[in-house]
């Protein structure tokens, strides 16, 4: 395969796994489960790896969320309105995903164990993502947007909007960048979502300790760009041809020989270990 020597992302020879409509799962910590033992085949040498998915009905909290006051009963509430619920173990806040909301992980090998340079890996899902919406003609920055949910200084926006934030997980060896990107519906009904469950959440605990959310602050690639009815899998499209663009017939060889695909009995009881141990305080 031809490789696109005017683009480089830094994801040379990266595998796909394209998992967008795989939506079986109820648990929604099967995606990140899978994200945590890939992650460790990579640390041991196996190849680097672009994940996508998607859940129907999830909300995510963040470690700092699942011990508001009020997140246990939060969550009761959640799951009674037919949200699927789960703490994920990497960084960032709250976060809910359906349909509309695509997630990339990209899981890569540390260049040493003491290296702490996140932001460089943060740049590699920006460049994924920002190259991915070139041919819209819309400008993609960077930077916190007030107002958002799970703000970071890696938002990304368009035109003051957010629509992705990105997060990350670091093992011994290997690390995972995850992005979650608003691309189908209304980014503003999500923001009021996250907002009523920190209002509830927070049962009088200070502004301090959870993000003060504004329904304006976020929308959607349908929204912000001309993609229309079906930007998701338009969107995932084209990051699938940037990736593609950087593999080389060899190095993909190799990727598929060291890759160790676990089964799903192994994701699921790896999905319970993550559950335990970052599960809400009551």
């Amino acid at each position: 395969m031809a490789r696109d020597s005017m683009l480089d992302l830094g994801l040379k020879d990266i595998l796909l796994l394209d998992r967008m409509n795989e939506l079986n799962e109820i648990d929604p910590l099967y995606a990140f489960a899978l994200d945590e033992l890939l992650c460790r085949n990579t640390g041991q040498g196996g190849p680097a790896i672009c994940h996508i998915w998607r859940h129907p009905r999830a909300f995510i909290m963040g470690l700092r969320d699942s011990r508001l006051p009020g997140a246990a009963e939060t969550e009761r509430q959640l799951q009674l309105e037919g949200w699927s619920t789960a703490v994920r173990n990497s960084g960032g806040a709250a976060v809910p995903l359906d349909l509309g909301v695509i997630n990339i992980s990209l899981i890569m090998r540390k260049p040493a164990v003491d290296s702490f340079h996140f932001h460089s890996d943060f740049e590699k899902m920006y460049g994924l993502i920002s190259y991915a919406l070139k041919e819209t003609g819309c400008r993609v920055d960077k930077g916190e947007i007030q107002g958002a949910y799970c703000p970071g200084e890696f938002d990304l926006s368009i035109a003051g909007y957010k629509f992705c934030g990105i997060a990350q997980r670091r093992q011994t060896h290997a690390f995972i960048v995850q992005a979650f990107i608003v691309a189908e519906g209304s980014g503003q009904e999500r923001a009021s979502l996250v907002r009523s469950f920190y209002d509830k959440a927070a049962d009088g605990e200070a502004s301090g300790e959870y993000p003060l959310v504004l329904e304006e602050s976020t929308a959607s690639l349908q929204q912000l760009t001309e993609l229309g009815e079906g930007a998701g899998q338009t969107f995932v499209n084209a990051v699938k041809r940037l990736i593609i663009s950087q593999q080389t017939e060899s190095g993909m060889q190799e990727a598929q020989e060291k890759l160790v695909m676990p089964s799903s009995e192994q994701i699921i009881a790896m999905a319970k270990v993550l559950r335990e141990r970052y599960a809400v305080q009551a």
